[in-house]
């Protein structure tokens, strides 16, 4: 016991006073919520034995935001990653004490979202979606925002004029980032083809837009074929990813603006040899990097999630505890790019 961490420990640990320890300890008086944190993290470092308390001190003083989070496809990659980066992103927020629900779509029908997101209502104080883009999904974002609940789109633009705000990649730039990739890597000119979910995916509509006016401003040797909706399945989009290469010998670039790139990935791996084929996709995967490491696909360009998630939380908490003002606008992110060289 004659070792046990006293407060004076903690004070020296922390860089101040016994008096602003214990202010902290008892709440005695207001302490700047930094050096209440710097004496929170100092007792858990040391093992003092209320560091505990402390904590709970800490923490009563904060704002208090319940997001709700819906995503979908479950059992991607992707999103499990997107999952865990919220996760995080909640348990180190500060300044605010912060708590996370989490559900997943069962498919893209936009009911299978509203559902989720409505359902929320009354357990949380944000809601936070990568929903469709949809009447009823702009319907449910009204009918959340009169219950004071504020909104977020998340990487596909929903709800717009009503959702809170948009955050997520500017999708225009991101086709023309990834038509200005195929153009350059295309040794002779040729056919391109784009694959994008749905038709109410708005973000995919972005990004499709972005590669046909990059292409006819600068590279209008390419023809840019009819779009192909995949509905963002692997086996629909590895068949389709076959028979294009099979109909159009001088197809020299493919890029998938949604989710199925694993089935185009197999597809060119299949019938065409590393870089005969710029494959241009999105997200950084398991399966997308392996790809980039063989050549099968040419470039990546992921979304970044770990400051996506951070900037969540600090719009939420703003919103939550600030007043909720629709319409906040967009909230773009540089996209993160992965070449062969740079994994």
């Amino acid at each position: 016991m004659a070792n046990r961490p006293t407060i004076n420990d903690v004070a020296r640990e922390a860089g101040v006073s016994s008096a602003t320890v214990d202010r902290v300890l008892n709440g005695r008086e207001r302490v700047r919520e930094e050096t209440a944190r710097k004496v929170y993290e100092a007792a858990r470092l040391i093992g003092y034995h209320a560091a505990p308390l402390i904590g709970q001190r800490v923490q009563a003083d904060l704002p208090r935001l319940r997001l709700g989070l819906v995503l979908h496809k479950e059992r991607q990659a992707f999103y499990q990653a997107f999952k865990a980066e919220a996760e995080r992103a909640v348990t180190q927020a500060t300044g605010v004490r912060a708590s996370l629900q989490v559900a997943f779509a069962a498919s893209q029908s936009p009911r299978d979202f509203t559902e989720l997101m409505e359902g929320m209502a009354g357990r949380v104080d944000a809601v936070a979606a990568t929903a469709v883009t949809h009447p009823e999904v702009t319907e449910a974002v009204v009918r959340l925002n009169a219950r004071g609940i504020p909104c977020f789109s998340l990487l596909n633009d929903f709800g717009q004029g009503v959702r809170q705000n948009y955050l997520g990649l500017n999708n225009l730039k991101v086709g023309r980032i990834a038509a200005h990739m195929i153009a350059t890597a295309a040794h002779h000119a040729g056919k391109i083809a784009v694959f994008v979910g749905g038709y109410r995916w708005h973000g995919h509509e972005l990004r499709e837009t972005g590669v046909r006016s990059y292409f006819r401003e600068h590279a209008p040797q390419f023809q840019v074929l009819d779009t192909l909706i995949n509905l963002e399945t692997r086996q629909l989009t590895y068949e389709a990813t076959l028979d294009l290469l099979s109909r159009h010998p001088d197809l020299r670039g493919i890029y998938c603006a949604g989710g199925g790139m694993e089935g185009a990935i197999a597809a060119v791996r299949e019938a065409r040899a590393p870089g005969e084929v710029a494959l241009v996709v999105n997200e950084l995967t398991p399966e997308s990097r392996a790809a980039l490491i063989t050549r099968h696909v040419t470039m990546v360009i992921a979304t970044p999630l770990q400051r996506l998630c951070n900037d969540l939380i600090r719009l939420a908490t703003e919103a939550v505890t600030e007043g909720m003002v629709p319409v906040q606008g967009q909230h773009f992110l540089p996209p993160d790019i992965y070449l062969p060289e740079s994994v």
